[in-house]
């Protein structure tokens, strides 16, 4: 079996928790500050010239502020990195009704924000599984004590060790609410097995069908509307809840049930997609690409608000680390490039008339009726697909209102958290 290197995280508990709570409580608390610090600096900057500074722009200006100093110099450029991360989405959303990025505070209170330690900042020790997690300047009680905190961890999976990475990227400092866990970001080297089979299949990633396969002979849609309630339920438990000092605590509640859930939904979406690949004989999945989606295209007030819930390329990297431990290769395909939403997967015509409505795809030339996110799949798998290239050489059959058109429906069931055929999803 070939060995691939794959990026994963490996979380762990703290054994000696007691121990280091209060300093990484300290540290969480300094993460929050630091965060409010160069939120108030956006602010300052968007009211005088209405500009929003990007994480590099801030990490230079406020590099010399004391509440840098709280944490390691890389644990600050990552706060100050996620805060820029999240303005920018915001701002792409170009929805007056969305708040910025709020305060991390409730009253005169700081929230135990993540603390991220780059490879400057900690050092493992994989015989006795410890790491040092090295403080901030600032945090340092005196000039004798110690420059770090020493966690004791337990990795909370059995088939794997530190010592059994290629490298570790990071360590973040997580609060789940009740205790504090160290999630480590690695590479490592897998075993992969062998290649289901020699087929293609073709993923379109949308909002309306979160996404869209076709393996030829075969296809399936997921809808998103599991994904979409979510978002709506939820945003409206935290935008009436935002409070004059920031999120308020059941706004930040929303916030991270929220996260959980799609955090989970694409995790099971994309299990199933790969399942399914591999037990239809797929070598290679070609999933589409939409790099420039948000840039180039507004979809209006609410379609915007859809869109930054679309966590595309979120699923399509589990899609890729997923399928690469069954064996199955991942190619991106430039979807705006071959013009897949417009080109009939059946007789290669392009034309934006042909589709005629959400979700219809009507081809004037050769006739083809297909669900348009299954139209689009097809082209990309065609894309990939040696025998496919040229489709005047090797004609496909035609299968108008067929599979293109009457795929098979898998929904993801809230009450088991997985995956299922529509007709087996309990409403």
């Amino acid at each position: 079996m070939p060995d691939r290197v794959v990026t994963r995280t490996l979380t762990s508990t703290l054994d000696n928790h007691s121990q280091v709570s209060d300093d990484l409580d300290s540290h969480g608390f300094a993460a929050s500050k630091l965060w409010n610090v160069g939120r108030w600096t956006v602010s300052r900057v968007w009211d005088a010239i209405g500009y929003i500074p990007d994480a590099e722009e801030l990490c230079s200006y406020l590099k010399t502020h004391d509440r840098y100093a709280d944490l390691h110099s890389q644990s600050s450029q990552r706060v100050l990195q996620e805060l820029g991360q999240a303005f920018e989405s915001w701002y792409e959303q170009g929805d007056p009704d969305a708040n910025p990025p709020g305060y991390r505070k409730h009253g005169d209170d700081h929230p135990r924000s993540t603390v991220t330690w780059k490879n400057q900042g900690f050092k493992i020790d994989t015989q006795y599984n410890r790491v040092r997690l090295s403080k901030g300047a600032n945090m340092k009680s005196s000039r004798y004590a110690a420059d770090y905190i020493l966690c004791e961890y337990t990795l909370q999976t059995d088939d794997r060790t530190l010592s059994d990475v290629e490298s570790v990227q990071t360590v973040r400092a997580v609060w789940t609410g009740h205790q504090w866990e160290l999630h480590f970001v690695c590479r490592m080297r897998i075993e992969t097995p062998d290649t289901p089979g020699e087929k293609t299949a073709g993923v379109d990633l949308g909002i309306c069908n979160t996404a869209a396969v076709s393996v030829g002979e075969e296809t399936l849609l997921y809808p998103g509307n599991a994904l979409k309630e979510d978002a709506h339920y939820f945003r409206h438990q935290e935008y009436d809840t935002e409070g004059d000092n920031g999120p308020s605590d059941h706004a930040e509640w929303a916030r991270r049930k929220k996260a959980r859930r799609q955090h989970h939904f694409l995790h099971a979406l994309s299990t199933d997609i790969v399942q399914q690949c591999a037990d239809r004989g797929v070598g290679t999945i070609a999933v589409g690409h939409p790099q420039n989606i948000r840039e180039e295209t507004d979809w209006g007030r609410h379609g915007n608000k859809r869109l930054h819930d679309w966590a595309f390329e979120t699923l399509l990297s589990h899609i890729e680390y997923k399928a690469v431990e069954r064996g199955i290769d991942v190619e991106r395909v430039d979807e705006a490039g071959l013009k897949t939403s417009q080109t009939c997967c059946q007789c290669d015509t392009r034309a934006d008339s042909n589709r005629v409505e959400r979700g219809l795809y009507v081809c004037e030339e050769c006739g083809l009726v297909a669900n348009s996110d299954l139209n689009a799949a097809e082209n990309m798998r065609a894309a990939v697909t040696p025998s496919q290239q040229g489709r005047t050489t090797t004609p496909l059959p035609d299968r108008s209102n067929g599979c293109l058109a009457q795929p098979s429906v898998r929904l993801f069931e809230k009450s088991t958290g997985q995956v299922a055929p529509r007709e087996q999803v309990v409403p």
